[in-house]
């Protein structure tokens, strides 16, 4: 099956996880919830849960112990989006060519629906205990609270919020990428494999890979601020100059910083075809997400 028929599908098959586990929109509640869903069914590269599901298939992984980390760690993308949308942050109206959530629900629901996706997204990871009662899935839901919060994900917005206005080193910028969005994709790959059961050298090489990838992936979005457009991007196009940032691009440059998205690339690529087991898809994958357009 060529790549980009496998690509959709594995899409369809992510939206049918994703569905399954969404709140039903009913109860003094719903409109919360009506927001939730909104927010997670306004589309997306679905790339975290992807990586998450290749990652555990790659060593082996074959059951459904997966698919609730997959879609809680979609929920926690998707409330870090809704989040960076708010007036309080980024102020953007629009997101994957849709209004955002607080755009369409008010300010007031847009962090509230943040704030329930986290909730629910443990609420979701924790049921994987109902499917596999192990101390893998113990570690997983670890590895996923970490990479989400103030070591992880949390940690890099901070940084990128009182980073905003200055002029920050090299080594600030890398901080904020390698946290604010590596950090999710690290907990993608770590915990598929986790839940696997790959040896702790094999989770190392993982690490190394997803941080790889992760920092070229940013980098790549820096790019893409720069030289892609509004309709291309499905959001605000220059936003970063718009609010002040500096960014790998405004202190590299553009030249340099697409030689160093190779130079990841190739390393990442060259450490997953180090390891005992092989899945061209993953490798695929990588290269797509790494060079993609938009």
């Amino acid at each position: 099956m060529a790549f980009k028929e496998k690509l959709q599908d594995e899409i369809d098959e992510i939206e049918k996880i994703l569905n399954s586990y969404l709140p039903e929109e009913t109860g003094y509640q719903k409109t919360v919830i009506k927001a939730m869903n909104y927010s997670v069914l306004a589309g997306g590269k679905r790339l975290r849960p992807m990586l998450m599901l290749e990652t555990y298939r790659l060593f082996g992984g074959n059951g459904k112990v997966v698919e609730p980390f997959m879609a809680a760690l979609e929920f926690i993308h998707t409330y870090s989006l809704v989040h960076d949308d708010l007036p309080a942050m980024d102020n953007d109206e629009y997101r994957r060519g849709k209004k955002t959530t607080h755009a369409v629900f008010g300010e007031t629901m847009g962090i509230l629906a943040g704030d329930a996706l986290l909730n629910y997204a443990f609420e979701v990871a924790a049921s994987a205990f109902e499917i596999e009662l192990s101390s893998n899935v113990a570690v997983a839901l670890k590895v996923l609270a970490e990479k989400a919060g103030i070591y992880g994900m949390i940690g890099g917005q901070v940084a990128d919020i009182e980073s905003e206005g200055k002029h920050v080193e090299i080594e600030t910028v890398e901080f904020i990428h390698k946290f604010k969005c590596g950090a999710l994709i690290e907990s993608a790959m770590l915990i598929g494999a986790i839940l696997a059961g790959a040896t702790q050298e094999e989770q190392n090489k993982i690490k190394q890979i997803a941080s790889d990838v992760g920092y070229a992936f940013q980098i790549r979005d820096d790019i893409l601020d720069v030289t892609g457009t509004t309709e291309t991007l499905g959001k605000p196009a220059g936003s970063d100059d718009k609010n002040s940032k500096s960014t790998y691009v405004s202190i590299k440059g553009l030249e340099q910083s697409i030689s160093d998205v190779e130079i990841l690339s190739a390393r990442a690529l060259n450490t997953l075809s180090s390891l005992s087991c092989s899945n061209t898809f993953l490798e695929e994958l990588i290269k797509m997400l790494i060079m993609r357009e938009k």
